[in-house]
């Protein structure tokens, strides 16, 4: 089956299609969830305000007494282990690794090792530190049999452990005896105890070495320290003496064997040469001194002859030519030439001056016209015999250069024969001079190597003696305390930031807002609920109300306080959120049990009743706190009502101070089907009787999360509050049962914050937010 490539093509398309149409249903079904524009809106918060110092300051304001309270007990942490530790004293001993003692000494670098770098340096903190200088200190300090150094003082804390150990030992129990230890473990473990309580460093980028001990005893210390120089210096001179003695012996044998090569060596070469015939004088063969002069002789013998030709050629251009103008030039070698030629310029000006003053064809002109043409005739003569001469030198020349051309071809032969020869002749002079420099070198290093056996000289020495110590190098108190205490805050800030963290309640109303999109009516203060004494039914006007605590009418004691205000802020919410003349059924609601809405409801009736009609029903039929509240001795109420048909008239209770009125929940059983007696039509026939005889009638309803009632009277309600208690309630539980009862959440008024902690509120103010400035409209309230 054939498929063409446009149909590929055309099927890749369709399906990248498909893909970007489902990738921006996806998109828009993320941008359409709430879920996703509250993640969008977080992180855009959290970029956009990426440190809130006011928070932060508002988190120190909090926990700072946590984190005092961790620095406290780290710094008496501290001062028990200082008064508990054994105090370590610290000597401090300087060696300098000076070169200069050691060029004076020697320059071998290959033999003694001479310091020239820092690694070379950072050896020798090495040294110092290893196991062979901690075995020679142990021996010269004789430290296995030092008790001190073996047992030490115990401090408090380390003799309190020993004693402990000692107890609960159980070959002590049982009579038996440790093994007793070998020798091998005692030096095993002077070294560790050596080493543990050594220091050696570096002073910056110099020479000088700090060996350092620290111990309980401070001349315990300063002896060590001056036993580790002492130490160190005796094993540079043992390391020195053992490699020049090892280097000595090394090089003796070492100069028998290049004295045998280069001998061998030397004897090859004049052997070579005898055989080859490569004589020389002066530092040159013979052949190539002979080849050098006969080059020399050629070079000349071709000047020469170049120039007889190119004068026996000159000479003959002018014979050719006739030109006695042109053998002016060869006239000047030739006295002949130069008297004829005076003599013809003498004629030539005489007949010049008879011919002018006689006439040309004077006998006199004519005679000296005739004497002028045999003087030229005699002049080229003469250059004729020149020419001759000069041919006859050229042929001499061009003889002699040939003669020497072929001796310098016959001795450039017998020089490439030498030359063949010369190659292995000065392979050869070369092995032997490797072998006469070498044995020069190691013939002096060896008498350097034993000249430096005498001088008992090293690279280092001491520059600092220790000093018994007179204070305690350790524990550094301050410093103790310091990185206590700085510990414990940062322990403290931790926890605190733990605690911040696991804090996630409502402390503010912008928390409310912010979170939950409900409008923050208020924080209501905890309130002492001071228990009232139960009066005599029989004193009290028929179907009156019995309070049992002071909280039930804290609005009625302290109208101006703040919890007053903010029942009144929910009584402006509720009018807003159900305008008409007709009474309102408000519901009062909370997320979780105890979180104080039946006080709420209590408080929130007794307010509205001091200038409309309330009635305050007990809707929580599974636990009726208002009724604990109000009406503890009330027989009848709204069971009997929904369940028998009661008169209403026959059940209510009333407040003798602001005629509220009270339908209890007198419940004498667990009720399982309480939702169904709720959304029943007794329970709509309650109500509508109660709208049109009050302005307002509140339930007390169940809280939302533990029991489905509160969602079933939705439909009945026309207004709900929701109570949170204050640090308590987690925030996300009661987002999330809002947002799982959207119904309650579209008819809810406000959120209003129970039993604030006014003292801890001052803590979680925060710069601009309504209780930052709690202090300037404080004195409108009065508790």
């Amino acid at each position: 089956m054939m498929v063409s490539s446009s149909g590929i093509r055309a099927g890749i398309d369709n399906v990248g299609t498909a893909m970007d149409h489902q990738g921006k249903e996806v998109l828009r079904m993320l941008q359409t969830s709430t879920e996703f524009r509250e993640l969008r809106d977080g992180l855009a918060s959290e970029i956009t305000n990426p440190i809130d110092l006011e928070q932060l300051l508002a988190i120190v304001r909090r926990q700072w007494r946590v984190v005092a309270g961790f620095a406290l007990a780290a710094i008496l942490v501290g001062g028990l282990f200082l008064l508990t530790a054994t105090p370590r004293f610290t000597s401090t001993s300087g060696i300098l690794i000076d070169e200069g003692n050691q060029k004076i000494v020697d320059q071998m670098t290959a033999v003694t090792g001479v310091l020239e770098d820092e690694g070379q340096v950072l050896s020798q903190v090495e040294l110092l530190k290893s196991e062979k200088i901690a075995l020679a200190v142990s021996k010269n300090l004789d430290l296995e049999n030092n008790d001190l150094f073996v047992n030490g003082k115990p401090g408090m804390l380390s003799g309190a452990i020993q004693a402990v150990r000692s107890v609960i030992d159980p070959r002590v129990w049982f009579g038996s005896e440790p093994p007793a230890a070998t020798d091998t473990q005692i030096q095993r473990g002077i070294v560790e105890q050596l080493l543990a309580g050594l220091g050696v460093t570096r002073v910056g980028r110099s020479y000088v070495l700090e060996i350092s001990y620290t111990s309980p005893d401070p001349a315990l210390s300063a002896a060590v320290a001056k036993a580790y120089a002492e130490a160190y210096l005796a094993d540079q001179l043992d390391s020195k003496y053992e490699a020049t003695r090892r280097a000595s012996g090394w090089l003796n044998d070492r100069i028998a064997e290049l004295r045998q090569k280069s001998l061998e060596a030397d004897t090859a070469v004049q052997k070579f040469r005898a055989e080859k015939g490569l004589i020389a004088t002066d530092g040159m063969l013979i052949t190539d001194q002979q080849l050098a002069q006969l080059n020399t002789q050629l070079m000349a013998a071709r000047a020469e002859s170049a120039n007889a030709e190119a004068k026996f050629n000159r000479i003959k251009s002018i014979l050719d030519s006739g030109d006695l103008d042109a053998a002016v030039t060869e006239s000047i070698e030739s006295d002949v030439i130069s008297e004829l030629r005076t003599k013809f310029l003498d004629a030539s000006r005489k007949q010049a001056d008879i011919a002018g003053r006689l006439g040309a064809n004077h006998v006199q002109a004519a005679r000296l016209r005739s004497a002028m043409g045999e003087y030229k005739r005699l002049m080229f003569e003469e250059l004729s015999r020149i020419a001759q001469s000069y041919q006859s030198t050229n042929q001499v020349a061009l003889s002699r250069q040939k003669s020497i051309e072929q001796q310098v071809a016959a001795a450039m032969g017998v020089s490439a024969t030498a030359n063949d020869a010369q190659v292995q002749l000065r392979e050869l002079q070369r092995e032997s001079e490797t072998y006469k420099n070498l044995y020069q070198t190691f013939l002096q290093r060896y008498q350097e190597s034993i000249q430096q056996q005498s001088f008992p000289v090293t690279e280092a020495r001491i520059i600092t003696n220790p000093a018994i110590a007179e204070k305690p190098s350790s524990p550094k108190k301050p410093l103790v305390l310091a990185v206590a205490c700085l510990a414990g805050m940062l322990l403290g800030a931790g926890v605190a930031g733990l605690r911040e963290f696991r804090d996630r309640f409502y402390r503010t109303g912008d928390q409310v807002s912010e979170n939950l999109g409900l409008e923050f009516l208020g924080s209501v203060p905890l309130a002492n609920a001071v228990p009232l004494a139960t009066p005599n039914v029989f004193d009290l006007p028929p179907q009156s109300v019995v309070k049992a605590n002071s909280v039930s009418s804290y609005v009625l004691e302290h109208p101006l306080s703040a919890f007053a205000e903010t029942l009144r802020s929910a009584k402006m919410a509720i009018d807003v959120s159900t305008p008409g003349g007709k009474g309102k059924v408000v519901g009062i609601v909370s997320a979780l049990p105890g979180e104080g809405k039946s006080s709420i409801s209590v408080n929130l009736g007794e307010l509205l009743a001091q200038g409309s009609r309330v009635l305050l029903i007990d809707a929580d039929l599974r636990n009726p706190g208002a009724t604990r509240q109000l009406g503890r001795h009330a027989e009848r109420g709204i069971l009997e009502a929904l369940q028998e048909g009661a008169p209403l008239s026959e059940l209510l209770l009333f407040d003798p101070e602001t005629g509220m009125a009270f339908l209890p929940a007198v419940v004498r059983r667990r009720i399982p089907h309480s939702a169904e007696l709720l959304t029943s039509g007794a329970m709509a026939r309650l109500l509508t009787l109660a709208v049109s005889e009050f302005d307002y009638v509140i339930l007390d309803l169940p809280p939302i999360v533990p029991v489905v009632d509160s969602r079933a009277v939705a439909a009945m309600v026309d207004s709900y509050l929701l109570v949170v208690e204050w640090g308590k309630t987690a925030r996300g539980l009661v987002k999330r049962t809002m947002q799982h009862n959207p119904t309650i959440a579209k008819r809810c008024a406000g959120v209003i914050l129970n039993k604030v902690d006014a003292q801890k509120m001052k803590l979680y103010r925060q710069f601009g937010s309504s209780e930052f400035y709690h202090a300037r409209y404080a004195s409108y309230y009065r508790e």
